[in-house]
């Protein structure tokens, strides 16, 4: 059997890094870790192919040799999955449709007639035999919470790794906390289910094995959220880190109070952890309590950060306006805030109600829900009537976003950030792509774009007094040239 398997194309938005890896001459930030894995549940001698429109287009052929088309989407990329679906309709093909987009707003797509809802371990043989004998049901829906300690590893021999910046597997699902507005708890619960350590590693193997020496995105919704089975897992990576001599790094999403467990911290950065991404959302102690957001509650957020970063992680930060506690200062505590910090990936969004969450359930009963989410993190458009005057709210998140990251703001954050900074674990691999990135920034930062004097000012205050930091503050000018783009067309 034909099965052809296709993840929607990604709009330009803040994490699509779109105007950062072209310096790096690749093509999409991450491939499709989903659809990998739902691939890897299929049977062996089926004929699979996956196409990623973020680093390919959709042939006439590929449809055409189809049995059956499975399409795994996120919000964001809502209106490439009405193009694909106009596509396999074209050519009568038969759609299975599953992920984030679906498992919480399948009613949109009154045009595809078969999904697989929730997490699909326990699901796919029934899938499977249905495919097979031509009486597929027209919704699968996860009965409860699978063992991923069963879920295969992804079938990384379906891409060309070489198209992308970053490469990424799975430990855990779910979060213990229940903040308003997250719809992780909505999909994958608030019992943190893990893989064992040495899953995990057998996934990393494959993609050294595969030639894979750059970054890796342990895209877990809290990378801590069972703190004991976390550091079992980090003493199994640091050995096997001195056993492959492997100069693979890791990146991952985590709650604030990673701060609170100094050999937590330590463990990561021995075990080749960069970066992390931390949900700081807001300065406002009222609209931290409004969310529920009790992990970042009385505590010196600040300072929470500080000690990440001279742990040896590079803080990435997301932030929220338009609570209902927000006041008119929000915008200005917000920069304060996030400049005195040194986040400088900061990525700020409205508040949006995504669906099946808390917040969403609200604005529904309270008649201020108006429209579905976009799922894009840096939509200025509001889908709920908000308490702060809805212009007042969209005016001041765009000049906020285009003030943090205007060169001289951007600049002056990332200095901030390496003075707070102290490296430690395994050096990142430099490569070829590295080096040519580093030309090409020079050249479009340093020479024809604006801000070119606080890029040279970077460049040579860190090359002289923090030479090892200095691969990592290119690695941020670069990236700010995407945020900018962003930003200016918020």
């Amino acid at each position: 059997m034909n099965i052809l398997l296709i993840s929607p194309r990604t709009p330009d938005t803040f994490w699509s890094f779109k105007h950062a890896i072209r310096f790096v001459s690749r093509r999409a930030s991450m491939p499709p870790l989903g659809l990998l894995t739902v691939a890897a549940m299929l049977p062996p001698e089926w004929e699979l192919k996956l196409v990623d429109l973020n680093v390919e287009k959709l042939k006439d052929d590929d449809l055409r040799r189809a049995d059956y088309v499975l399409l795994g989407a996120m919000i964001v990329q809502k209106d490439s999955v009405r193009e694909i679906m106009a596509r396999c309709a074209a050519f009568g093909k038969t759609v299975i449709a599953g992920g984030p987009l679906f498992t919480t707003g399948h009613e949109e797509f009154p045009e595809i007639r078969h999904f697989v809802l929730g997490e699909a371990e326990e699901l796919m043989p029934q899938v499977v035999a249905d495919m097979r004998s031509g009486q597929l049901q027209a919704i699968y829906l996860a009965p409860h919470r699978p063992d991923i300690t069963r879920t295969p590893s992804p079938r990384w021999d379906l891409i060309k790794l070489r198209y992308y910046v970053t490469m990424s597997v799975q430990f855990s699902r779910g979060c213990p906390f229940d903040c308003e507005f997250c719809d992780i708890i909505v999909m994958n619960g608030r019992v943190p289910r893990t893989k064992t350590p040495a899953q995990l590693i057998a996934e990393l193997d494959a993609l050294r094995q595969r030639g894979w020496k750059d970054m890796v995105f342990i895209v877990d919704d809290n990378f801590i959220g069972n703190k004991a089975r976390t550091k079992t897992l980090l003493h199994a990576l640091i050995e096997w880190r001195r056993r492959t001599r492997s100069r693979i790094g890791f990146l991952t999403e985590a709650s604030v109070n990673l701060a609170d467990d100094p050999e937590l911290c330590a463990l990561m950065v021995e075990a080749g952890f960069k970066k992390v991404f931390v949900g700081i959302e807001t300065p406002s102690v009222e609209s931290l309590a409004e969310c529920h957001k009790i992990q970042n509650r009385n505590r010196d957020l600040v300072a929470s950060v500080k000690i990440l970063q001279r742990a040896g992680l590079e803080v990435m930060g997301g932030f929220i306006v338009g609570f209902d506690s927000d006041q008119k200062d929000i915008f200005k505590r917000q920069f304060e805030f996030i400049q005195r910090s040194g986040v400088a990936t900061a990525m700020v969004g409205l508040l949006t109600a995504l669906p099946q969450t808390r917040l969403w359930q609200r604005l529904k009963s309270e008649g201020r829900l108006e429209v579905e989410s976009s799922g894009n993190n840096t939509d200025a458009a509001l889908n709920f009537k908000p308490k702060l005057n809805r212009d007042f709210l969209q005016s001041g998140y765009r000049d906020l976003v285009r003030k943090l990251y205007e060169p001289g703001n951007y600049y002056r954050r990332i200095r901030t950030f390496l003075k707070s900074h102290r490296p430690g674990g395994p050096r990142r691999r430099l490569s070829r792509a590295d080096f040519i990135a580093f030309l090409k920034s020079s050249w479009l930062l340093g020479v024809w774009h604006r801000g070119r004097v606080g890029y040279w000012r970077l460049f040579w205050g860190t090359l002289i007094r923090r030479p090892r930091q200095f691969p990592q503050a290119i690695e941020l000018a670069i990236l700010g040239y995407h945020f900018r783009r962003v930003a200016k067309a918020v």
